[in-house]
């Protein structure tokens, strides 16, 4: 714990860090969209950097899962089948499963504070009707919602795995839902936390993103959840 009034290192990022940061970005607004090629002396150029930290953060996108690496030919942005937006949304499930659970045994006050004003720019981006904006405050509600958790190694599961679910935006666009209808669930979401009620919470989560799943990929595609549930049980208050 920190002494107050005492001043702190401040972290050093590498520039493998931030290059990987800028492309992660571009691959999430779709500047660098699935299938595309990667070249790196056009890359290195654009981003005035060497050779040398681009392949190092290029490697850390591929360990990522958000290249891939095809020999002789080089790198490109994946693109997600049918299988992987599953695994994508299931995986996000036991996230968020567990993060909603750590938060009703935590401070609700707090994740409700957070939380509020991460509905309201829903709500304003629902208004507009701008499919963009829309994702980009969806996605800001369930960051917040992890990071509401306090465990620093759920939240850094759930950036891959938000990044992830960006890609699937080509695909979701003709089945994202209505604005009402995904302020709704939202809203539900939080209604919960603020009544304290976990059992409603944790079905509320699991809907929102098998509905998803659905969705995108037509009945059925889900899959039928384990008797005991998605992810691990913390078990209730």
């Amino acid at each position: 714990m920190s002494v107050p009034g005492r001043l702190q290192p401040v972290p050093r990022r590498s520039t493998a860090a931030v290059i990987a940061d800028q492309l992660r970005s571009a691959i999430m607004d779709g500047s660098l969209a699935p299938g595309d090629q990667l070249g790196e002396t056009e890359l290195a150029g654009q981003l005035g950097v060497s050779r040398g930290p681009l392949r190092e953060a290029m490697q850390r996108l591929v360990q990522e899962g958000l290249l891939r690496s095809e020999r002789h030919r080089g790198l490109f942005v994946r693109e997600l089948t049918a299988d992987d937006v599953r695994d994508i949304y299931v995986s996000r499930l036991a996230i968020e499963r567990t993060a909603c659970a750590l938060i009703m045994r935590g401070n609700r006050g707090e994740a409700l504070a957070r939380l509020t004003p991460t509905l309201e720019r829903l709500v304003e981006a629902a208004d507009s009707r701008d499919r963009t904006a829309m994702s980009d405050a969806d996605q800001t509600f369930h960051q917040t919602l992890v990071s509401c958790s306090g465990n620093s190694r759920l939240e850094r599961m759930a950036q891959t795995l938000l990044v992830e679910t960006r890609m699937c935006l080509t695909v979701m666009q003709d089945v994202y839902p209505e604005p009402a209808e995904l302020v709704e669930e939202h809203q539900k979401l939080l209604d919960a936390i603020t009544d304290g009620d976990e059992e409603l919470l944790l079905r509320l989560i699991e809907s929102h993103m098998l509905d998803t799943v659905e969705r995108i990929n037509g009945p059925g595609s889900a899959g039928e959840p384990p008797a005991d549930g998605w992810g691990p049980s913390l078990g209730t208050t």
